[in-house]
């Protein structure tokens, strides 16, 4: 990343201190002190090192929008943590910068910061055979510098070496030789990315031809190289895009045969195991052509040919493998000629959910058919009674709004709240009542309704329902109702279905958060509880949020004149799980 200000204005302990946290602030001094920071170079507004820990790491501190930030190739540092090795590194540039606070004699060694200017100066008094012999010595060692200079020389070599260099560079550096693990995922990446560079300058050179197939059998080694290994950080896929730009671009240059191309393309959008040159035909219709086009829509079309008609009850096995790429095919096709009805005999070839019946009605709507939008919903209702995508109601809830319908269309939202009740579909079925401006009629509705299926199930549960705050979640229990006034901003109806019917214990902290200044005694109990719930989790965030309730509780009790009483309650509690040793060692500060 681009250095954007000085590190002297923002490397300073204190930093590294806040950044790090005290326990990797003190291993990472520890790491400084037994003098483990190798090779610290400052360039460019950039510190890099090699920290010695159980293996090598490389950390690279930098300013970034006026804030120190960091890279380490270890766990942490690679998940973004500013990890003990950056705090060595910044420790051991801090000893090295006139007027620092560190002290050298009982921190550790100094370590002089050499800059790359200095290693400049140097190389430029060094004879020429001299430089060679280092750069091909490092190059024996590592393996991007030495394909990088063999990809320099091919170029220099004439157009045939430089694509054989090139086609050789991409088959080793996707080479995995097995899993490429997450930790070692980034290194690999790198090498590839140095060869599409190549690629790219290969354009650049007028090499437009040559580039369109390298570009090929690299997306085909990437692809398969991205399914031996963890590319959790999408280097691989980003990797990916950027080649079918460069065959874009290359294609632009090289203007090749249009049938030819179609072919090409089309074969890669139905074999590829990604979303390489997926919408091709719509990203290359200029180059394609009528001729390019009438060739992908001839491949397209044959391919169309097997994919099996399905409706209410049947699937096609294939739906979501090749049925789905030559279905996008075709549908691209079809929105490039502008046909409506041929965009929805391809919609229409899969009406096995009730969300294809939508899509079809949605495509009509856009288009202004309104009467057709209207039948395809309502097709889509009849053909799945049981499993009606609540989608597809609200859809046709706006159809008959639209044409005054307006008690079809709140019968269509009441069945769909009856069927999937929740804070969602309430305020799903006021959006529709306020429109006729009849909300008050439908919310009394919706909270009978609601009650009445609490007390059902309140009548089928074996466990006896408790009132209160300390029950946790069933299905009996009031938690939506408690959400549903809290939504409305009603909070004392919500306290009182609380404690009439229990909730979830996140609606009892945001109803205690709401009481806590005008009733402190209604809340105590319930952050008791929480506090016990958070130290049975054994964990020591659990633990630090227990303590900061504790510190709540302690100052509630102090408003009601108390403190007696928190004092034998945290007596009591500290007895209570006094194994938990990291808990009770923060307890100790209350």
């Amino acid at each position: 990343m681009p250095a954007t200000g000085d590190l002297k204005d923002v490397l300073t302990h204190q930093t590294l201190r806040k950044l790090a946290g005290p326990k990797s602030f003190e291993r990472g001094a520890g790491y400084f002190a037994a003098g483990q920071v190798m090779s610290l170079v400052e360039h460019d507004g950039k510190l890099a090192a090699v920290v010695e820990g159980s293996e090598e790491y490389r950390v690279t501190l930098f300013v970034d929008d006026d804030m120190l930030a960091s890279d380490c190739t270890c766990p942490m540092g690679l998940d973004g943590v500013f990890c003990k090795h950056c705090v060595a590194v910044g420790l051991a540039w801090l000893a090295n910068t006139p007027g620092s606070a560190t002290k050298k004699s009982e921190n550790g060694p100094a370590i002089p910061v050499v800059t790359l200017d200095d290693a400049r100066v140097w190389l430029t008094k060094q004879d020429k055979d001299e430089l060679v012999k280092i750069i091909l010595d490092q190059a024996a060692e590592d393996a991007h510098l030495r394909e990088r200079l063999l990809l320099q020389a091919a170029k220099s070599a004439g157009k045939g070496a430089n694509v054989a260099a090139i086609r050789k560079a991409i088959d080793r550096a996707t080479r995995t030789g097995g899993f490429v693990d997450y930790r070692a995922a980034y290194g690999f990446s790198l090498g590839i990315n140095q060869v599409v560079d190549s690629i790219a300058d290969m354009l650049e050179q007028g090499f437009a031809t040559e580039v369109i197939d390298l570009v090929e059998h690299a997306l085909g080694r990437v692809e398969d190289a991205t399914l031996h290994m963890d590319d959790s950080d999408g280097n691989m896929g980003g990797m990916l895009s950027q080649l079918q730009e460069i065959h874009l671009a290359a294609c632009q240059k090289a203007k090749p045969d249009p049938e030819e191309l179609a072919a090409r393309l089309f074969k890669w959008e139905q074999q590829t195991h990604f979303d390489t040159f997926y919408g091709a035909a719509g990203t290359y219709a200029e180059l394609l052509g009528k001729r390019g086009l009438d060739a992908y829509r001839r491949h397209a079309e044959a391919a169309w040919a097997s994919v099996p008609q399905t409706g209410p009850g049947k699937k096609d096995p294939e739906e979501y493998g090749a049925s789905f790429r030559i279905t996008h095919i075709m549908e691209t096709l079809a929105r490039q000629s502008g046909d409506i009805e041929a965009l929805v005999a391809i919609k229409a070839r899969n009406l096995s959910s009730a969300y294809a019946f939508l899509q079809i009605a949605e495509i009509y709507r856009d288009a202004k058919q309104h009467d057709q939008a209207m039948d395809w919903a309502e097709r889509g209702i009849k053909a799945f009674p049981e499993r009606v995508d609540s989608r597809l109601r609200e859809f046709l809830a706006n159809e008959y709004h639209r044409c005054k319908r307006h008690d079809e269309a709140l019968q269509l939202i009441w069945t769909d709240f009856t069927e999937n009740t929740g804070l969602a579909t309430y305020q799903k079925l006021k959006n529709h009542a306020d429109r006729i401006e009849q909300w008050s009629v439908w919310r009394d509705q919706a909270l009978a309704f609601i009650r009445a299926e609490i007390e059902r199930e309140k009548k089928q549960n074996t466990r006896r329902p408790v009132r209160g705050w300390g029950w946790q979640v069933d299905a009996s229990d009031h938690s939506l109702l408690v959400e549903i006034f809290l939504w409305e901003k009603d909070a004392e109806s919500a306290w009182r279905e609380a404690q009439t019917g229990g909730c979830h214990d996140s609606w009892w902290m945001q109803l205690a958060a709401q009481r806590e200044n005008k009733f402190p005694a209604d809340v105590i109990p319930i952050y008791q509880k929480q506090v016990e719930n958070l130290i049975n989790q054994k964990n020591n965030g659990s633990y630090a949020e227990a303590v900061k309730l504790l510190r709540r509780i302690r100052d509630l009790m102090e408003r009601l004149q108390r403190t007696n009483e928190f004092a034998g309650y945290l007596a009591t509690v500290r007895a209570a799980h006094k194994p938990k040793r990291n808990f009770i060692k923060l307890a100790e500060r209350l």
